[in-house]
């Protein structure tokens, strides 16, 4: 990449003038010597120490030696690094053009000494980046200006040097030198693909947009006026969603954006508070918080309040689940409140509601089944969605013996849930 060469100015410039003296004098010399021009030849050296100076410098950045980035070159017209490979190609291709009057044959020559140079920046450790990117970009530099240097010469009224023979030759040499070049690329370093990685954390910086003002406004909602956002977070769920998480002075939340669901949030001091608040006023407050905050998990759903805990430091919880068919499904809300009003958090499990099979077996049945299967009698029976195998089920959850057995609702086949991906938060300490 040329960007890194151009931030170690003035070693740049130091080390260009260097090779350019290095390159250009006996190259001026062999052209005295042999009684042929030597402003072109020398102009070319010029350009050709001035490709290997700021293509090879040694420098700090770039990827890993050993790697070379084969990622799509997407971005090389609107890469103002990819921009200045083509302007550095450009020069040397059209003096070579000049110079020898063989198109064909130098812009192969500039192209095929273009992969090299990347070539060379992937395995040798002089911290350079080797990129499909460059290399096109130095392809399309090369082009540009061997047909500059072709376009002058037509003007000149010039002849070409041997036409036919020209594409026969650069034909092949780009054939040859590409194939090779690809073979010791792909043999003797190890390919990355870091335009795909950029762009997909491009994607998930603009897939957030507005997620850290949300998911503020929500913290404050849940634990209060004074409440300072510290640290957020992003954590990308397939292409499109991504779990927003933010810690502050007085607790944690987290949701999903952009559909902007809350699915926990945990007050630091979890410990109940002593206070007058009823359970019908903690249920208010429940109401008013979810109605706002999680109006999708309180639609059509049932609502239920206990207390857990004895005395002044006890909390209500107050819970929301929806039932269709007399199945309940997937959603969970529970929001707990304590005696002196205050919210201490609550967890959310925004599932919509599946569609399920019509049950089969009634709950007379699956006791009697779970009780031949665990060799107990049956205590407690609940009819519940959920999903077996990645597909949604309606299942009966019989205790026996103190222990949970599973049955398919419509089958009466022994199952086994499958586990729930969202870990669920610390437990109020009462």
């Amino acid at each position: 990449m040329i960007e890194a060469s151009i931030g170690a100015v003035p070693g740049l410039f130091l080390s260009f003038a260097v090779l350019a003296v290095m390159c250009a004098a006996p190259t001026a010399l062999v052209c005295r010597a042999r009684k042929r021009p030597v402003l072109l030849p020398v102009l070319l050296a010029v350009a050709v120490a001035g490709i290997l100076t700021v293509t090879l410098l040694p420098s700090s950045s770039g990827v890993s030696a050993g790697q070379c980035d084969v990622g799509l070159p997407r971005h090389v017209l609107t890469s103002s690094s990819a921009l200045l490979n083509v302007a550095l190609f450009v020069p040397g291709a059209g003096l070579g053009v000049l110079l020898w009057r063989r198109p064909v044959t130098v812009a192969a020559s500039f192209m095929i000494f273009s992969g090299w140079v990347e070539f060379v920046q992937a395995v040798a450790p002089v911290g350079r980046s080797c990129s499909i990117t460059d290399i096109t970009a130095n392809v399309m530099g090369t082009l540009i200006g061997a047909a500059l240097g072709a376009t002058w010469i037509g003007i000149r009224q010039h002849r070409f040097h041997r036409p036919g023979r020209d594409l026969a030759w650069g034909a092949a040499l780009a054939v040859v030198g590409a194939a090779v070049l690809a073979g010791l690329l792909l043999t003797q370093t190890q390919t990355v693909d870091t335009v795909a990685t950029d762009d997909q954390h491009r994607a998930q910086v603009d897939g957030v947009d507005g997620s850290e003002e949300w998911i503020k406004t929500a913290a404050t909602a849940v634990f209060g006026e004074g409440t300072h956002v510290g640290q957020t977070s992003a954590e990308l769920s397939g292409r499109s969603r991504s779990l927003i998480t933010a810690s502050t002075n007085r607790g944690t939340i987290s949701g999903w954006w952009p559909d902007r669901t809350l699915i926990q949030a945990w007050s630091s001091d979890n410990q109940g508070d002593p206070g007058n608040v009823t359970a019908a006023e903690a249920t208010k407050i429940a109401n008013g918080y979810a109605k706002k905050w999680l109006p999708q998990s309180i639609a059509r759903s049932k609502q239920q309040i206990r207390t857990v805990g004895d005395g002044p430091d006890s909390v209500y919880v107050v819970t929301y689940r929806r039932y269709f068919s007399g199945i309940m499904m997937p959603m969970r809300l529970d929001l707990t409140v304590t005696r002196a009003g205050r919210i201490l958090g609550f967890t959310s499990r925004p599932e919509r509601d599946p569609v399920l099979p019509e049950p089969a077996i009634t709950e007379f049945d699956a006791k009697r089944l779970a009780g031949q299967q665990a060799k107990g009698k049956a205590s407690s029976a609940l009819l519940l969605a959920q999903r077996v195998g990645g597909n949604w089920r309606p299942v009966w959850l019989i205790g026996v013996n103190n222990s949970d057995v599973f049955l398919d609702a419509v089958t009466g086949l022994p199952v086994q849930p499958d586990k729930q991906s969202e870990s669920a938060p610390p437990a109020p300490r009462t």
